[in-house]
């Protein structure tokens, strides 16, 4: 089976809500929430593709040194096996904008479970809300 190693981020504002971008149809699990980012390529680290994909997908830019890793998924689909690090940003420059025609919303760590998110996110949750409560 084929491992992807996909890059994700909590973007945690001032009032420590955490963004989500919504699927957009036409996308596999469309209509899904998850948390930005996105794959790596084969001459990727997952610092340097989840600051490549933010800057596509929401137009913000990220210092790999605002990136923490707090967590990690490794989920087994029925086509690919997930490897996804979580990583955790309070810095970032620019406003955050739905470049690739998905919804965004910011949601207080309370109320995750509210989003309907794809399999490999679901576990971040409780590590996430850890890290915030602290």
């Amino acid at each position: 089976m084929t491992m992807i190693l996909v890059a994700a981020v909590a973007l945690v504002d001032a009032q420590k809500r955490v963004l989500l971008a919504r699927r957009p149809p036409g996308r596999e699990m469309a209509g899904l929430w998850e948390f930005p980012g996105g794959k790596a390529g084969p001459d990727e680290t997952p610092e340097t593709a989840l600051i490549r994909e933010l800057k596509e997908e929401l137009g913000v830019t990220v210092d790999a040194a605002d990136l923490r890793p707090i967590a990690f998924a490794s989920h087994a689909y029925a086509k690919f096996h997930l490897l996804m690090p979580l990583y955790l940003c309070r810095n970032w420059q620019g406003a955050p904008r739905p470049r690739e025609g998905q919804e965004l919303a910011w949601v207080r760590p309370g109320d995750l479970e509210d989003y309907p998110m794809p399999p490999a996110d679901i576990p971040l949750i409780p590590a996430l809300r850890a890290v915030l409560e602290t």
